[in-house]
Protein backbone atom coordinates (compact mmCIF):
# COMPACT_ATOMS: atom_id res chain seq x y z
CA UNK A 1 0.00 0.00 0.00
CA UNK A 2 1.30 3.64 -1.16
CA UNK A 3 0.51 6.80 0.63
CA UNK A 4 -1.88 7.72 -1.94
CA UNK A 5 -4.04 4.63 -0.84
CA UNK A 6 -3.82 5.62 2.84
CA UNK A 7 -5.23 9.09 2.00
CA UNK A 8 -7.94 7.27 0.09
CA UNK A 9 -9.20 4.88 2.60
CA UNK A 10 -11.87 5.56 4.68
CA UNK A 11 -12.19 3.84 8.77
CA UNK A 12 -14.72 1.30 8.57
CA UNK A 13 -16.63 2.95 11.14
CA UNK A 14 -17.17 6.37 9.61
CA UNK A 15 -20.11 6.72 7.96
CA UNK A 16 -23.12 8.38 7.65
CA UNK A 17 -23.58 12.28 7.82
CA UNK A 18 -20.69 14.74 9.32
CA UNK A 19 -20.91 14.77 13.46
CA UNK A 20 -19.00 18.05 12.88
CA UNK A 21 -18.96 20.27 10.03
CA UNK A 22 -17.04 23.79 9.82
CA UNK A 23 -18.77 25.81 7.10
CA UNK A 24 -16.77 28.57 5.80
CA UNK A 25 -15.64 29.57 9.33
CA UNK A 26 -13.78 32.32 10.08
CA UNK A 27 -12.73 33.51 13.15
CA UNK A 28 -11.34 37.18 14.43
CA UNK A 29 -10.56 38.68 17.34
CA UNK A 30 -10.00 41.96 18.32
CA UNK A 31 -6.37 43.38 19.85
CA UNK A 32 -5.70 45.15 23.00
CA UNK A 33 -6.00 48.96 22.17
CA UNK A 34 -7.52 48.68 19.16
CA UNK A 35 -5.95 48.56 15.33
CA UNK A 36 -5.98 45.58 13.10
CA UNK A 37 -8.31 42.36 13.87
CA UNK A 38 -6.17 39.31 14.28
CA UNK A 39 -7.95 36.50 12.43
CA UNK A 40 -6.86 32.85 13.90
CA UNK A 41 -8.90 30.54 11.64
CA UNK A 42 -9.63 31.61 7.69
CA UNK A 43 -12.94 30.28 5.52
CA UNK A 44 -12.09 26.74 7.11
CA UNK A 45 -14.45 24.14 5.64
CA UNK A 46 -14.12 20.87 7.79
CA UNK A 47 -15.96 17.47 8.32
CA UNK A 48 -16.00 15.08 10.48
CA UNK A 49 -18.13 11.66 10.66
CA UNK A 50 -19.08 9.76 12.83
CA UNK A 51 -16.81 7.09 14.56
CA UNK A 52 -13.52 8.80 13.13
CA UNK A 53 -10.12 9.40 15.58
CA UNK A 54 -9.02 12.92 13.76
CA UNK A 55 -5.88 14.42 14.86
CA UNK A 56 -5.64 17.69 14.22
CA UNK A 57 -2.30 19.14 13.90
CA UNK A 58 0.03 22.13 13.62
CA UNK A 59 2.16 24.26 14.62
CA UNK A 60 1.68 26.58 17.69
CA UNK A 61 -0.37 29.80 17.07
CA UNK A 62 -2.66 28.31 13.87
CA UNK A 63 -5.28 28.34 15.36
CA UNK A 64 -5.97 24.51 16.80
CA UNK A 65 -7.30 25.84 20.26
CA UNK A 66 -9.84 28.15 18.16
CA UNK A 67 -10.90 25.33 16.61
CA UNK A 68 -11.28 22.72 19.53
CA UNK A 69 -13.41 26.06 21.45
CA UNK A 70 -15.66 26.30 18.95
CA UNK A 71 -16.81 22.94 18.82
CA UNK A 72 -16.53 22.80 22.50
CA UNK A 73 -19.12 25.71 22.14
CA UNK A 74 -17.16 28.42 23.79
CA UNK A 75 -16.45 30.57 21.29
CA UNK A 76 -18.82 31.60 18.36
CA UNK A 77 -17.42 31.76 14.91
CA UNK A 78 -17.40 35.73 13.28
CA UNK A 79 -18.03 34.27 9.82
CA UNK A 80 -19.36 30.98 8.63
CA UNK A 81 -21.11 27.61 10.46
CA UNK A 82 -20.04 25.22 12.83
CA UNK A 83 -22.28 22.37 13.79
CA UNK A 84 -21.95 19.12 16.18
CA UNK A 85 -24.87 16.43 16.09
CA UNK A 86 -26.81 18.93 13.69
CA UNK A 87 -26.54 21.14 16.53
CA UNK A 88 -24.83 24.96 16.85
CA UNK A 89 -22.73 24.01 20.11
CA UNK A 90 -22.43 28.15 20.67
CA UNK A 91 -26.10 29.04 20.76
CA UNK A 92 -27.69 25.22 22.01
CA UNK A 93 -24.69 25.08 24.75
CA UNK A 94 -27.28 23.28 26.75
CA UNK A 95 -28.60 20.50 24.91
CA UNK A 96 -24.77 19.06 24.35
CA UNK A 97 -25.01 18.40 28.25
CA UNK A 98 -23.59 14.66 28.50
CA UNK A 99 -23.06 14.99 24.60
CA UNK A 100 -19.30 15.75 24.55
CA UNK A 101 -16.73 15.04 26.69
CA UNK A 102 -13.43 16.83 27.16
CA UNK A 103 -9.78 15.49 27.96
CA UNK A 104 -7.67 18.53 28.87
CA UNK A 105 -3.85 18.79 28.61
CA UNK A 106 -3.89 18.60 32.37
CA UNK A 107 -5.65 16.32 34.34
CA UNK A 108 -7.76 19.20 36.00
CA UNK A 109 -8.94 16.76 38.70
CA UNK A 110 -10.76 18.07 41.91
CA UNK A 111 -7.41 17.16 44.63
CA UNK A 112 -9.77 17.13 47.42
CA UNK A 113 -11.99 14.32 45.74
CA UNK A 114 -10.37 10.61 45.26
CA UNK A 115 -9.90 9.02 42.27
CA UNK A 116 -13.49 7.75 41.89
CA UNK A 117 -15.06 10.74 43.41
CA UNK A 118 -13.12 12.53 40.47
CA UNK A 119 -14.63 10.17 37.49
CA UNK A 120 -18.44 10.36 39.23
CA UNK A 121 -18.02 14.23 39.28
CA UNK A 122 -19.37 14.28 35.21
CA UNK A 123 -22.51 11.76 36.48
CA UNK A 124 -23.16 13.81 39.15
CA UNK A 125 -23.62 17.05 36.83
CA UNK A 126 -26.07 14.93 35.01
CA UNK A 127 -28.00 13.70 37.79
CA UNK A 128 -27.11 10.07 37.32
CA UNK A 129 -28.03 7.71 40.76
CA UNK A 130 -25.27 7.32 43.16
CA UNK A 131 -25.03 3.63 43.27
CA UNK A 132 -25.03 4.06 39.08
CA UNK A 133 -22.74 6.39 38.64
CA UNK A 134 -20.35 4.71 41.67
CA UNK A 135 -20.68 1.47 39.47
CA UNK A 136 -19.75 3.39 36.30
CA UNK A 137 -16.85 5.40 38.18
CA UNK A 138 -15.00 1.94 39.31
CA UNK A 139 -15.81 0.18 35.98
CA UNK A 140 -13.91 2.71 34.50
CA UNK A 141 -11.04 2.76 36.58
CA UNK A 142 -10.73 -0.39 36.10
CA UNK A 143 -10.54 -0.69 32.43
CA UNK A 144 -7.65 2.04 32.88
CA UNK A 145 -6.03 -0.03 35.18
CA UNK A 146 -6.73 1.92 38.54
CA UNK A 147 -8.42 -0.71 40.17
CA UNK A 148 -7.22 -0.66 43.98
CA UNK A 149 -6.67 2.91 43.86
CA UNK A 150 -10.22 3.86 44.05
CA UNK A 151 -10.07 5.94 46.98
CA UNK A 152 -6.69 7.45 46.49
CA UNK A 153 -6.30 11.46 46.27
CA UNK A 154 -4.69 13.08 42.88
CA UNK A 155 -1.47 14.03 45.14
CA UNK A 156 -0.74 10.25 45.91
CA UNK A 157 -0.97 9.68 41.78
CA UNK A 158 1.73 9.56 39.39
CA UNK A 159 0.61 11.63 36.23
CA UNK A 160 -0.02 8.99 34.01
CA UNK A 161 -2.25 8.13 36.85
CA UNK A 162 -4.07 11.33 37.28
CA UNK A 163 -4.47 11.14 33.08
CA UNK A 164 -6.00 7.68 33.54
CA UNK A 165 -8.34 9.00 35.90
CA UNK A 166 -9.31 12.25 33.45
CA UNK A 167 -9.65 10.03 30.50
CA UNK A 168 -11.76 7.86 32.69
CA UNK A 169 -14.25 10.43 33.90
CA UNK A 170 -14.51 11.30 30.01
CA UNK A 171 -15.70 7.81 29.03
CA UNK A 172 -17.82 7.66 31.90
CA UNK A 173 -20.48 9.88 30.96
CA UNK A 174 -20.55 8.35 27.51
CA UNK A 175 -20.51 11.38 25.79
CA UNK A 176 -20.45 10.16 21.95
CA UNK A 177 -17.55 13.07 21.00
CA UNK A 178 -14.59 13.31 23.10
CA UNK A 179 -12.64 16.34 22.40
CA UNK A 180 -8.96 16.12 23.60
CA UNK A 181 -6.67 18.87 23.79
CA UNK A 182 -2.95 17.36 23.79
CA UNK A 183 -3.92 15.07 27.33
CA UNK A 184 -0.31 13.48 26.71
CA UNK A 185 1.76 16.36 26.16
CA UNK A 186 2.96 16.45 30.05
CA UNK A 187 3.47 12.81 30.49
CA UNK A 188 7.09 11.09 30.00
CA UNK A 189 7.34 9.12 26.13
CA UNK A 190 6.57 5.94 27.22
CA UNK A 191 3.85 6.93 29.82
CA UNK A 192 2.81 8.48 26.84
CA UNK A 193 2.79 6.07 23.82
CA UNK A 194 0.78 3.74 26.15
CA UNK A 195 -1.76 6.18 26.89
CA UNK A 196 -2.28 7.18 23.33
CA UNK A 197 -2.30 3.36 22.23
CA UNK A 198 -5.12 2.95 25.05
CA UNK A 199 -6.83 5.62 24.35
CA UNK A 200 -6.99 5.29 21.12
CA UNK A 201 -8.60 1.70 21.07
CA UNK A 202 -10.99 2.62 23.58
CA UNK A 203 -12.40 5.05 21.24
CA UNK A 204 -12.91 2.76 18.72
CA UNK A 205 -13.83 -0.15 20.75
CA UNK A 206 -16.70 2.11 22.31
CA UNK A 207 -17.51 4.03 18.77
CA UNK A 208 -16.70 7.40 19.56
CA UNK A 209 -15.92 10.38 17.44
CA UNK A 210 -13.08 11.96 18.84
CA UNK A 211 -11.01 15.34 17.59
CA UNK A 212 -7.51 15.26 18.84
CA UNK A 213 -5.47 18.58 19.26
CA UNK A 214 -1.88 17.68 18.99
CA UNK A 215 1.65 19.77 17.71
CA UNK A 216 3.37 16.47 17.42
CA UNK A 217 3.74 14.54 13.92
CA UNK A 218 4.35 11.38 15.50
CA UNK A 219 1.56 11.72 18.05
CA UNK A 220 -0.89 12.61 14.99
CA UNK A 221 0.30 9.05 13.18
CA UNK A 222 0.31 6.96 15.94
CA UNK A 223 -3.25 7.96 16.89
CA UNK A 224 -5.40 9.31 14.53
CA UNK A 225 -7.07 7.53 11.38
CA UNK A 226 -7.53 10.82 9.78
CA UNK A 227 -4.90 13.66 10.30
CA UNK A 228 -5.45 16.94 9.29
CA UNK A 229 -2.48 19.61 8.82
CA UNK A 230 -3.31 23.40 9.44
CA UNK A 231 -1.56 26.53 8.80
CA UNK A 232 -2.13 29.83 10.11
CA UNK A 233 -4.46 31.08 10.08
CA UNK A 234 -6.47 28.17 10.61
CA UNK A 235 -6.89 26.62 6.91
CA UNK A 236 -6.35 23.13 5.68
CA UNK A 237 -3.00 22.35 4.69
CA UNK A 238 -3.21 18.61 4.38
CA UNK A 239 -5.39 16.04 5.14
CA UNK A 240 -4.38 12.45 4.75
CA UNK A 241 -7.02 9.80 6.24
CA UNK A 242 -4.23 6.35 7.64
CA UNK A 243 -5.23 2.98 7.88
CA UNK A 244 -4.71 1.52 11.16
CA UNK A 245 -2.43 -1.17 9.26
CA UNK A 246 -0.36 0.99 7.49
CA UNK A 247 3.43 -0.05 7.23
CA UNK A 248 6.00 2.17 8.13
CA UNK A 249 6.48 3.07 4.41
CA UNK A 250 3.48 4.62 4.37
CA UNK A 251 3.53 6.06 7.67
CA UNK A 252 7.23 7.55 6.87
CA UNK A 253 5.65 9.22 3.46
CA UNK A 254 3.09 10.79 5.04
CA UNK A 255 5.22 12.34 7.70
CA UNK A 256 7.80 13.85 5.36
CA UNK A 257 4.38 15.46 3.44
CA UNK A 258 3.35 16.89 6.84
CA UNK A 259 6.88 17.89 7.42
CA UNK A 260 6.94 19.67 3.80
CA UNK A 261 3.67 21.57 4.64
CA UNK A 262 4.39 22.36 8.01
CA UNK A 263 8.12 23.90 6.29
CA UNK A 264 6.44 26.14 4.21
Amino acid sequence: MNAMDATLSTPANAAGPAEIRFENVTKTFGRMGGGDLFKAVDDLNLEIRPGELVAILGKTGCGKSTMFNMIAGLLEPSQGKVEVSGHNPFTEFNWFRGKIAIVFQNDRLLPWRTAIQNVELGLEMLEVPKAERHATAQRWLTQLGLGGHENDYPHALSGGMRQRVSIARAFATNAGILLCDEPFSALDEMTGNRLRAEFANLVRENGKTAVFITHSINEALQIGDRIVVLRRPAKIAYDVKLPRNADKAVQEEIRLKIQAVLSE
